[in-house]
């Protein structure tokens, strides 16, 4: 597999205080079993979903104090040259929060921030190239930057990676689509003071994708989680904003339920 275009998404990750917890409330709403935790690695555990790569999650590193913050899903994309990445962020209005930091063989990784707060990864592929499953129920299936900060995002995202931009032809949403090779990668949307509270940064908001939303739903309240938004019928899938019991926020898709027509969308 060829390493992926530099600006797309390539991996998902989230630190948890009880991992096991974690392990439990995944393993049974997205069906993902687990790898062996590697201690030389800070016991990064990998989640698998047919036998395939999806996504990983780690406990809090030595030092770093769990509770301080609800755990977050961060979102990698795809860098060729990591070092070149973190100064293109730096040169932009960003923050490199971490790295770039080799991690043995897998690759290169920087943790990183927009000017208007928003956490992102980038991941230069050594041996780990990323998903090895994607679009399908138990993998990754989109992802939207949510800001409050929307002009920041707008001249900040395309002067570090090789984005197109398009904007959705609606009067409803504030609502940006990035492009690598003229493909859809991250979305873009503007929120306002009644979209998120105000004890909540702006963030990447990761979409795993499930075989029936509504299914998912009750199996992840019963777990307890959280549902904040949906489920909603929307022309890409039925999908809902969610978050689950240690407070990482994420979303969920049944891709193959549509309703309507895909919006317009016009060069931005």
């Amino acid at each position: 597999m060829a390493a992926l275009p530099e600006g797309t998404p390539c991996w998902a990750d989230a630190m948890f205080t009880d991992l096991e917890g974690a392990k439990a409330f995944y393993g049974d709403v997205l069906g993902w079993t687990f790898g062996e935790s590697t201690s030389e690695y800070g016991n990064y555990t990998q989640a698998y979903s047919d036998g395939k790569a999806v996504a990983a999650i780690v406990p809090p590193m030595p030092g770093q104090d769990g509770g301080s913050a609800p755990s977050a899903w961060c979102l990698y994309v795809a860098s060729p040259d990591a070092a070149a990445t973190a100064e293109k962020i730096r040169g932009n209005g960003g923050e490199v929060l971490m790295g770039p930091m080799q991690v043995g063989e897998f690759g290169t990784m920087v943790i990183a921030k927009d000017p208007g707060g928003v956490t992102f990864g980038v991941w230069q592929a050594g041996t780990h190239e990323g998903f090895e499953k994607q679009g399908a129920p138990g993998s990754y299936a989109w992802a939207e930057v949510m800001t409050r900060e929307a002009a920041k995002a707008d001249s900040f995202f395309p002067a570090v990676f090789p984005y197109t931009v398009k904007k959705m032809d609606t009067e409803q949403a504030d609502y940006k689509i990035f492009h690598v090779g003229g493909q859809p990668v991250l979305g873009r949307m503007a929120v306002g003071p009644d979209d998120l509270p105000p004890e909540a940064p702006s963030y990447v908001s990761v979409y795993f994708a499930v075989g029936d939303c509504d299914a998912t739903i009750d199996k992840l309240t019963v777990r307890g989680g959280q549902v904040f938004f949906g489920p909603m019928d929307s022309p890409f899938g039925r999908f809902a904003a969610v978050g689950d019991p240690q407070g990482a926020a994420f979303g969920i898709i049944d891709m193959g339920r549509t309703v309507g027509d895909k919006p317009v969308m016009a060069d931005a």
